[in-house]
């Protein structure tokens, strides 16, 4: 099973026996880095069963919460709508509780504004954005290889993402601490909105924990499209 996040820490909670983990970080080169990891688990006994884009993600429908699963009924990016498997999609909703399905938009940077938010909502449907799954599931349609999301909201639609969170990220998936810290002292009035990022990230990452000791025989079940 191939597993496909955006953060390090991400990568750290789905890491496991029989799953090879993709951190694509900024997503500069995950299509290849997919792509070449598909031929790799082609060449084994049982191939390659799926692939599942797994963390967080922003929230762009009002009612969702942080620490909301969000199953992805399909994904969107741009004028393009790409379906993910039913079968598996429905099997995880029933495996996680609480979880709800909804479309997700991919996007190729953060969404961090709430106007921004509300606009993708009412034009797109989508209730969740990332910068990942558009890429997984274009690629698995590719190679005709089933496809699945879990995605957890870390951002609801109602609040901005901080510019000091934003400055953290780099390139790799990792934090840069450094960066933030010169971020904040920029821009001293952010700290609140900050701290309520933490607390929301907080909240999202114990969500995807539990999901993913919930799912650790799911991820390796044969998949149908």
């Amino acid at each position: 099973m191939i597993i496909v996040v955006g953060l390090a820490f991400e990568a750290r909670i789905a890491a496991g026996p029989g799953v090879h983990v993709i951190c694509s970080g900024d997503g500069r080169n995950l299509a290849a880095k997919l792509t070449a990891a598909i031929a790799e688990t082609r060449t084994m006994v049982n191939g390659c069963p799926g692939i599942i884009s797994f963390g967080v993600a922003g929230g762009l429908a009002p009612h969702l919460r942080p620490g909301t699963c969000v199953v992805g009924s399909a994904v969107i990016a741009g004028s393009r709508r790409m379906p993910i498997s039913q079968q598996w999609s429905e099997k995880l909703l029933q495996t996680i509780p609480d979880s709800v399905s909804g479309m997700l938009l991919g996007v190729p940077v953060p969404i961090a504004h709430p106007d921004e938010k509300r606009a993708l909502y009412l034009k797109t449907g989508a209730i969740a954005v990332d910068m990942e799954s558009h890429i997984v599931a274009a690629v698995g349609l590719a190679h005709d290889v089933p496809v699945a999301a879990i995605r957890v909201i870390t951002d609801p639609a109602r609040r901005a993402l901080p510019v000091s969170a934003v400055a953290a990220m780099r390139p790799n998936g990792t934090t840069n601490i450094p960066a933030m810290l010169r971020s904040v002292l920029k821009r001293p009035r952010e700290l609140p909105a900050l701290f309520q990022t933490a607390l929301d990230a907080r909240a999202a990452r114990a969500t995807l924990v539990r999901g993913r000791h919930l799912l650790g025989p799911a991820f390796t079940l044969p998949l149908t499209t």
